[in-house]
C-alpha cells in the first residue's frame, strides 16, 4: 500500500555519511520532532536527478528555511559512497542530507519502489516529494513514470 498524507513514516534505518566515514541513521532521527523535506529519486548521477530535481532542492534550501523548515532530505537506492561522491559532485553538503536507502527497503515500506530492470537499475524509488512533520506525512507529490514536476522543490513550496 502506498503512503498517504496522515501516516507516519515507517521505522527503517538509513546510511549517511559522517566524519568518520558510513554512519546508520534511524528514521527517527531524521524525522522525530522535525519539519523536513523529503525527497526521493531514482539515482544518483542520472541526467535529471544531477541536473534538475537535485538542484532545485540545493536552490531552495533559503526558502524552505523561511518557510520552517528544518531540514531537507534526499533518498535514492543507491550505497552511502555513491550518495557521498554525488553530495560532494554536487555540492549540497551545507543543505541537503543524503539518506542512502541501499537496499530500497525504505521505498519498498513507502509503497514507492518500482522495478528498473528494464533500464538496468533493478529496484528504485520512485520520483516524488514528501512533507514530514514529527514523523507524519502532510503532502505527497508522486510523479508519473518518466515525469519531474510535482515533485521539485518549486512544486513543494507552492503548497507551504
Amino acid at each position: 500500500m502506498t503512503i498517504k498524507v496522515g501516516d507516519k513514516i515507517p521505522d527503517g534505518t538509513f546510511m549517511t555519511w559522517g566524519a568518520g566515514g558510513p554512519e546508520p541513521k534511524s528514521a527517527d532521527d531524521v524525522f522525530s520532532g522535525k519539519t523536513v523535506a523529503l525527497f526521493s529519486l531514482p539515482g544518483a548521477f542520472t541526467p535529471t536527478c544531477s541536473a534538475k530535481h537535485l538542484p532545485s532542492y540545493t536552490n531552495n534550501a533559503e526558502a524552505f528555511k523561511n518557510k520552517g523548515v528544518d531540514s531537507i532530505v534526499c533518498t535514492a537506492v543507491n550505497d552511502v559512497f555513491v550518495m557521498h561522491a554525488w553530495e560532494e559532485e554536487q555540492n549540497t553538503e551545507k543543505n541537503i542530507t543524503m539518506l542512502a536507502d541501499g537496499n530500497g527497503d525504505f521505498v519498498t515500506a513507502l509503497g514507492l519502489d518500482f522495478d528498473g530492470s528494464g533500464f538496468g537499475m533493478g529496484t528504485r524509488g520512485q520520483r516524488f516529494s514528501l512533507l514530514v512533520k514529527d514523523g507524519e506525512v502532510t503532502h505527497i507529490n508522486i510523479e508519473e513514470p518518466g515525469e519531474y514536476r510535482v515533485s521539485s522543490a518549486e512544486y513543494l513550496l507552492e503548497q507551504l
